[in-house]
């Protein structure tokens, strides 16, 4: 680094300091601490997680556990033996300028509610610094984000003027969708646009502002439903992309029942049928449901059951279940091979379910306001702050 004002001697003005030891604001910084800190909590006794590296835990006794999340300086712990607990952190406090918040109520701009029926999450206070920051707190609510029956396109309309203006609400809207899966198709689409956005595309993205002025308070809520199955479904929309054809994918995973995790996003390649779009939705969610299980069976969070895998796709279902390959399916071979692979190992299984009944409908498509409350209240997606 450079040497700090008064300690340049004379005639050694052009020389630097070597590092011993990483400093505040180096991009190797990060990196130093992560390790430190995991130094000292493996030190502890707490195993990393292989699945996660943020993710730490140990298993004092049968049924006792503790569990450590961090997020760069950011701590969480948890757990059911409150003696651990209070060790770990008197550990962490001899080795860190450590401040103890008391009980999960907000973290990273999420809001935690403990009650009776559950756990609730949810971005109210930050949802509210959006509309606030664009001047739309008393924009008139709407029912749904996007006009079903609107195609953006890339050069449509008149540019918009503050190109930077956009992008950076747009990546708020993006960190909104931690807690809410309604907004992830919307935000999805207007993020496509960030490079050169216009004029509509722009008035799009005020029309989710006033989709979220609807219900501010919306977020999820996690019961105990004695139920800690996996389970996932996944869906396509055919060449819904106006501009590249391509399809787009939305799966959710539950487990237990609540919704832990969720996705759409537009496909890397050209589907030539409605099957094959359904098929590398299927592929790209039995990807998380690996993940998934490798991380909650580190946890000791389940029992080794098969991940049930919904699709409202005979078509699909059928290239799933089927050894055999046909012209139709051979470009997409890998894809193949990998989802037949887990249902012959029974780590899947596969359900037909309608298209009335696909939850990840909402992940897919623009939908009309009652189609979206539907869905909403199916995910486990509530306005926790409307009047009982």
């Amino acid at each position: 680094m450079e040497q700090p004002p008064g300690f340049v001697a004379q005639g050694e003005s052009g020389l630097v300091c070597k590092l011993r030891r990483s400093l505040y604001g180096l991009k190797q910084s990060p990196r130093t601490w992560f390790g430190k800190f995991s130094h000292v909590v493996q030190d502890f006794g707490l195993k990393r997680s292989e699945a996660d590296h943020s993710v730490f835990y140990c298993h004092t006794s049968p049924g006792r556990c503790v569990y450590l999340i961090v997020y760069v300086d950011d701590i969480v712990i948890t757990g059911n033996d409150v003696a651990t607990i209070s060790q770990l952190k008197k550990h962490l406090f001899s080795h860190f300028q450590t401040k103890d918040l008391g009980h999960l109520k907000y973290f990273l701009g999420i809001e935690v509610a403990q009650s009776k029926e559950g756990i609730v999450i949810s971005q109210r206070k930050y949802a509210l610094d959006i509309l606030e920051e664009t001047g739309m707190t008393d924009c008139r609510p709407i029912d749904s984000p996007m006009d079903p029956n609107q195609k953006l396109m890339t050069d449509q309309g008149e540019p918009f003027t503050d190109p930077e203006r956009y992008r950076r609400l747009v990546g708020k809207l993006i960190y909104l969708t931690i807690t809410r899966p309604d907004l992830s198709f919307a935000v999805g689409v207007v993020s496509q646009f960030m490079q050169a956005p216009h004029i509509d595309h722009w008035n799009v993205v005020l029309r989710i502002l006033r989709y979220i002025k609807k219900a501010l308070g919306q977020g999820l809520l996690y019961e105990d439903k004695g139920d800690n199955q996996i389970s996932g479904y996944c869906d396509a929309d055919w060449a819904g992309c106006p501009i590249d054809r391509r399809s787009a994918t939305g799966y959710c995973v539950f487990l237990g029942g609540n919704l832990i995790s969720w996705k759409s996003k537009k496909q890397n390649v050209v589907a030539r049928s409605s099957a094959e779009a359904e098929y590398r939705a299927m592929a790209l969610i039995t990807c998380e449901f690996i993940w998934i299980k490798q991380l909650i069976q580190e946890l000791r969070f389940c029992e080794n059951h098969p991940m049930k895998l919904y699709c409202d796709d005979q078509a699909a279902l059928h290239i799933a279940s089927n050894p055999v390959f046909h012209e139709r399916t051979k470009h997409i071979e890998v894809d193949c091979h990998f989802v037949r692979e887990k249902l012959l190992s029974k780590e899947i299984i596969t359900e037909f379910v309608n298209s009335s009944e696909q939850l990840a409908d909402v992940m897919t498509k623009s939908l009309r306001g009652p189609r979206i409350q539907f869905l909403c209240s199916k995910l486990g997606v509530y306005n926790l702050y409307a009047p009982a």
